[in-house]
């Protein structure tokens, strides 16, 4: 959420930053909110200080021997509209939030302009794609093929957009979990955390899902639970509602999770095949930074992200996200897109973001910088470390040969029980 004085003092700053993203914002409802409080402000305090002011005279008339039962009567009737114009203002200031958290945060000014995908700028590309001497094939066929991947009987048990996975292809999936775990944890620094995958509503406050996203996730009635759509929510929650030591920061964690998604906004995108699925692995990662580094922090989780698909020998490229493709609650978002022969293009398996306070502010997740200094609010960062079916899928269509086998990658053997390939049965 963005900073509400920020806001009410930078109205045509805000409107100027938001239209970067390609949105419109209506801020009437906002400033008559913002009127509306600043007469409760002004008819409270003028109330308190003829409450006070009576209370004294009332006080001076008590020791002359006055009589002050007229005077005490209207003073219960101040104070009787004090506290009605509290509540009101109570609900003004809920309205205010309210109105607040269906508002994007704005992108930093490293951030590439552009309204599209289309304006998406590259960074970097690593690897060379692989060349074949036939037609290379999609993770589907190939997966069916193999009898690794079975989406029939999936769609048979849930429907569409879920998979079942036998034999090799279930323990890949395994392996690569172990895998990009101990590569974090052991080389990158992060700690593990294996977090519950139901949470409450207040959770996906805190990280921006709710309220705007509520047809993108499954709840679970009548509890209130609701299905992670991403490690990032439990995990970024941890802190809620809590003042960390700055000299601890940053704080680093990595969780393997499974994922669930409605994909309500997704009609007709990926229908087949392991990319856009309503369950689905991921490992992610997540910093709680001092916002004097969090850019640099930024830097590095990208860069442990793309380590994995290094040791994976996968081609991959990096790109900075226009103003108009950041996600809801992102300053400023890296995507890892990693080559996929089958589709002949490159395809997002990760997406690296710094959310700088803005889910802090939803979460109340502060730091001190010191043992005396004022409490602040501290940066988010998270990205996929990485999402796991896409890396099967980049698996399979980047190993593939003539003969329908999967070569897979040397760093997986240890995790695979030594095997180097996958053949069809």
């Amino acid at each position: 959420m963005l900073d509400l004085k920020f806001v009410r003092e930078n109205l045509d700053a805000l409107r100027e930053r938001l239209a970067v993203r390609g949105m419109e914002i209506d801020l009437g409802p906002f400033q008559a909110l913002e009127s509306e409080r600043r007469s409760l402000i002004l008819e409270i305090e003028e109330l308190r200080a003829r409450r006070n002011a009576a209370s004294k005279e009332i006080a001076a008339s008590k020791k002359r021997g006055q009589e002050t039962q007229t005077e005490v009567a209207a003073m219960r009737e101040v104070g009787d509209r004090i506290q009605a114009l509290e509540g009101r203002q109570r609900a003004n200031d809920e309205a205010l939030v309210e109105l607040m958290r269906n508002v994007p945060n704005l992108p930093h000014a490293s951030v590439p302009l552009g309204l599209s995908e289309d304006q998406n700028v590259e960074i970097r590309r690593w690897g060379v794609p692989p060349s074949f001497d036939f037609a290379p094939k999609g993770h589907g066929e190939l997966g069916e093929t193999l009898g690794i991947l079975d989406f029939e009987r999936a769609a048979k048990i849930s429907g569409a957009r879920f998979c079942v996975s036998y034999g090799l292809g279930a323990r890949l999936e395994r392996a690569l979990i172990g895998f990009m775990i101990d590569l974090h944890t052991s080389e990158h620094g992060y700690l593990e955390v294996l977090p519950p995958f139901l949470v409450n509503r207040e959770s996906l406050i805190g990280t921006g899902q709710l309220p705007k996203f509520e047809a993108e996730l499954f709840r679970i009635d009548p509890s209130g639970y609701y299905l992670i759509p991403t490690a990032e929510v439990p995990v970024t929650n941890l802190h809620r509602g809590e003042i960390l030591d700055g000299a601890r920061l940053p704080l680093k964690y990595v969780a393997w999770t499974p994922c669930f998604r409605a994909e309500a906004g997704a009609a007709g995108k990926d229908t087949r095949g392991l990319i856009r699925q309503h369950q689905f692995n991921k490992v992610e990662l997540v910093k709680f930074a001092d916002p004097a580094t969090s850019y640099d922090e930024h830097e590095t989780l990208t860069r442990d992200a793309c380590v994995v698909l290094e040791r994976l020998a996968l081609p991959y490229r990096v790109v900075a996200l226009c103003t108009g493709d950041l996600g809801f609650s992102a300053a400023k978002t890296y995507d890892i897109e990693v080559w996929m022969p089958g589709q002949g293009r490159y395809r997002e398996i990760s997406s690296c973001s710094n959310f700088e306070d803005f889910q802090a502010r939803r979460a109340d997740i502060r730091f001190r910088p010191s043992p005396k200094a004022k409490p602040a609010f501290v940066h988010t960062l998270n990205g996929s470390g990485l999402a796991i079916g896409r890396t099967v899928v980049a698996i399979l269509e980047n190993g593939q040969r003539a003969d329908g086998s999967v070569a897979l990658p040397a760093a997986l053997a240890p995790y695979l029980g030594g095997a180097t390939e996958i053949k069809a049965p």
